[in-house]
């Protein structure tokens, strides 16, 4: 476990949630887990799908489809229909974000602007 943990940059505890979750099944040999070339495949995916700001249970269906289609072509037409969701949804986000940037800055500037106004009197 402690090899796996370090290769991907999870904790033991990452890994056992995964696996409690059913995204994971390490094979057990007493208390010791045996995680396959799948599992440490099935992790990236995981860790991936959440740095993009996927949901587990979005994550699961993509693990799902994988395993159901040898070729893949159900996967990734769904995985593209969600890119393409959470694209419009970063860049409705990336839009809010600017026009709140742009405002503090008038406020900052408008602030400034008021104490150099008050301080020449």
């Amino acid at each position: 476990m402690q090899e796996v943990a370090r290769q991907l940059g999870v904790t033991h505890r990452a890994l056992r949630f995964y696996e409690d979750k059913g995204l994971i099944e390490p094979e057990r040999v007493g208390s010791m887990r045996i995680y396959s070339r799948r599992d440490v495949g099935r992790m990236q995916l995981i860790l991936r799908g959440k740095r993009l700001g996927f949901s587990l249970r979005e994550i699961q269906e993509f693990l799902d489809l994988y395993d159901a289609d040898p070729e893949h072509v159900e996967q990734m037409i769904r995985l593209a229909g969600r890119v393409r969701e959470r694209l419009l949804d970063l860049e409705k986000q990336q839009v809010a974000l600017e026009e709140t940037i742009r405002e503090l800055r008038q406020i900052e500037h408008d602030a400034m602007a008021r104490v150099k106004t008050a301080r020449g009197r």
